[in-house]
């Protein structure tokens, strides 16, 4: 059996041992990052909030972001991403923010992506984006490896601030 804990320890420990904190704004995840980080005991240390942003109504209303913010920006991408990740660290005051977007399947998204398709973006004193596409239809099989690799970018992040 997976587990949510052993998936956020090393991120928990490390903005543990820095007194950082973090935020998060996920999409075909679907919460799994964030339950991840609060599985980890003493979370509040570190963990300041996180949000689903799963439809266009959600994007406006939790994130602030609309059709204008979007201009030339596709959905389900790097800038997507990052979007999001400045977006939510600046709601919440983090020190670092982490954004998932993409399909994570059975089929793919409506901006022509196919299921395992995932960006996901870094916010903080280092910022990063990147891309994977895990040719799974699988959607719960997805999430996991979308948790796994949104926490191993910030990690990296963590990693070259030190």
């Amino acid at each position: 059996m997976k587990s949510l804990t052993s998936l956020a320890t090393p991120t928990a420990d490390a903005l543990i041992a820095r007194s950082q904190t973090l935020a998060v704004c996920e999409s075909s995840a679907g919460g799994l990052i964030s339950a991840a980080l609060v599985s980890y005991p003493g979370a509040s240390a570190y963990f300041l909030g996180g949000t689903v942003v799963y439809t266009l109504s959600a994007r406006d209303k939790l994130i602030d972001v609309n059709d204008e913010d979007m201009a030339g920006i596709r959905p389900a991408s790097e800038a997507y991403a990052l979007l999001c990740a400045r977006r939510i660290r600046a709601k919440l005051g983090s020190d670092w923010a982490l954004a998932e977007t993409g399909a994570s399947g059975p089929s793919g998204n409506p901006y022509g992506d196919a299921p395992g398709h995932a960006c996901f973006a870094v916010s903080g004193p280092i910022e990063r984006a990147m891309t994977i596409a895990t040719e799974k239809d699988n959607r719960e099989e997805n999430m996991w490896i979308y948790a796994q690799q949104a926490l191993n970018l910030l990690m990296e992040c963590l990693a070259e601030q030190a």
